[in-house]
């Protein structure tokens, strides 16, 4: 799916500038995550995002890869960058307010913007660098971060590492089997952590009674 949405945003740069519609990609991509974080978090961020796609299957070859900096996890910082962000855009969009093509190239240009410092940070630091403090992935994250958290079963789990080496956002896992569950509210529901582990020890909710209904 990834591979297929991703050239939204390729094609939605490449000629945004000549046909200004194309930028209307952005604020549906936005309202998808918007009504998506109301029933599972940041489910968009991690598998119905264009940008999110090119950052996993194009970024993450040519990424340093390395561990995403502490400081842009920070809140002080994720909602300063909302704000500003958003209320740029708000502001360029109120200066033609009735013109379509001007809200589509306004759209165009932060997605320029946005994109241009998020590929920035992959070659510097890590694909998902930008995603960490994107104002649609906060908004996601502060609204339904806490549903559905990934379930881990400690007795299961061998500490082997392998979920954390797959997750395409640096999340720390395994050391929370304890709890039972991961906390952090900026997972991407991505399944790429669950697929990588060799003991079937990571779970979303409801999926295992699901499989053992099934197996019976």
């Amino acid at each position: 799916m990834q591979w297929i949405l991703l050239w939204i945003v390729v094609i939605t740069i490449a000629l945004g500038w000549k046909y200004p519609l194309l930028g209307f990609s952005v604020p549906v991509v936005m309202l998808a995550g918007l009504v998506g974080s109301l029933y599972n978090g940041r489910y968009v961020c991690g598998n119905l995002c264009p940008r999110g796609g090119f950052f996993d299957r194009i970024m993450s070859k040519l990424s340093r890869n390395k561990g995403i900096p502490k400081i842009f996890r920070n809140s002080i910082l994720r909602g300063t960058i909302f704000f500003a962000l958003m209320g740029f855009m708000f502001y360029r969009l109120m200066q033609d307010p009735l013109n379509i093509y001007h809200w589509g190239y306004v759209f165009w240009v932060m997605c320029v913007i946005t994109t241009a410092i998020g590929v920035a940070l992959a070659l510097i630091w890590h694909p998902r660098g930008w995603c960490s403090f994107c104002p649609m992935g906060t908004m996601q994250s502060v609204i339904g971060g806490g549903k559905n958290q990934l379930e881990i079963d400690a007795d299961a789990c061998v500490k082997c590492g392998l979920c954390e080496k797959n997750c395409p956002f640096d999340l720390t896992i395994y050391s929370y089997g304890s709890e039972g569950h991961l906390p952090d509210r900026d997972c991407l529901k991505c399944s790429e952590c669950v697929i990588s582990c060799p003991k079937d020890a990571l779970q979303w909710p409801g999926s295992r009674s699901t499989n053992q209904s099934s197996a019976g």
